[in-house]
């Protein structure tokens, strides 16, 4: 009777470790942009009832921690918000594929009290607020591009940026590098900058919470984040000399107007479109992935992956991000056809 009594846990707690065996065998790590997480979510929670034996873990960290932990390989794909540069790329060693999974617009978002109006804005007064050289919210320019508005007399402008690594970030210091030339000379372009002004947060959610709950506010943050927490965004005039809302569509436009400029490997920026609806702040997302992946979770990857520039693109729009244009799809999926195992 002993020792039954002592193979039958011993038989238990052999299940239990292969079963957490299999597990582990099937999860997916990932890390990176913060912007898709709310999409990745429902993507990850829906194919799982299409396949079972996988399971997507993945970590809202930041564009910058994502093509960290990519290059680092603590994770088996990144996400990021801006393409990798090249200098990234050498340090990640081996070739990585750039994968876009739907596209994002970065709105400039404010807390002004008592105005609830769009405001319109040009491209000098938006590089000229976060350069800190329009300091009061009644200054000239904003006043007369927006008449009738009961804009509040001295009220002060307080800058708000990211603080991390940030795709948003690169996105949006691509755009003002652009249209300023004097932040293209001061600043730059990257994911993260040695700012002129402003007080720092972490993540889309750190800089919406900021704007929202500090009256003087300016900032910046993915569409998504701006419209589910009503904060108020601003209408850019954009290259083509049109005052334009963020929206899917003219979010659209801007993918639209630049299909003929858009690389091999993806890695390309479409701020500042042409177009007569395009928005000019916007940008894809990508899962970044290495060319060589191993066989057993490489294929439920790129299983995935196909799963997402098709299906998944139905969701999208759902949940205020703009689905890939059709004619891109097709290229995007060649590229996914070209992962390797090993």
């Amino acid at each position: 009777m002993k020792n039954v009594m002592f193979k039958l846990p011993t038989l238990a707690l052999a299940a239990v470790l292969w079963v957490a065996a299999a597990n582990a065998a099937d999860l997916i790590n990932g890390a990176g942009a913060t912007f898709p997480y709310p999409l990745y979510s429902k993507w990850f929670s829906d194919y799982q009832k299409i396949d079972r034996s996988i399971q997507i873990n993945y970590q809202s960290i930041g564009s910058g921690g994502g093509i960290r932990q990519l290059i680092d390989r603590t994770v088996d794909f990144g996400a990021s918000d801006a393409p990798m540069t090249d200098e990234q790329i050498q340090k990640a060693k081996d070739p990585v594929v750039h994968v876009p999974m739907v596209l994002g617009a970065v709105v400039v978002t404010y807390n002004v009290p008592g105005v609830k109006a769009q405001l319109k804005m040009t491209p000098d007064i938006v590089a000229d607020l976060f350069l800190g050289k329009i300091q009061k919210w009644d200054d000239a320019r904003i006043t007369k591009l927006n008449p009738g508005v009961a804009i509040p007399k001295d009220h002060p402008v307080m800058v708000v940026h990211r603080s991390d690594g940030s795709g948003t970030t690169a996105i949006f210091s691509d755009y003002l590098s652009k249209v300023s030339a004097e932040w293209k000379e001061k600043v730059g372009t990257g994911t993260a900058l040695k700012w002129p002004t402003g007080l720092g947060a972490k993540g889309n959610e750190g800089v919406t919470g900021t704007v929202k709950s500090t009256p003087g506010t300016v900032g910046y943050v993915e569409y998504l984040f701006a419209e589910t927490n009503q904060l108020s965004m601003a209408e850019l005039k954009n290259a083509s000399g049109n005052f334009v809302k963020p929206n899917v569509k003219s979010v659209s436009q801007s993918a639209k107007g630049s299909l003929k400029q858009i690389p091999e490997d993806f890695r390309v920026s479409i701020t500042n479109a042409q177009g007569k609806e395009s928005y000019p702040i916007s940008g894809f997302t990508y899962i970044l992935v290495y060319k060589t992946l191993s066989a057993d979770k490489g294929k439920k990857l790129v299983s995935f992956l196909k799963w997402a520039v098709q299906d998944g693109q139905k969701t999208a729009e759902t949940l205020f991000y703009a689905p890939l244009p059709t004619e891109l799809v097709k290229k995007i999926e060649k590229k996914i056809a070209d992962i390797q195992f090993k």
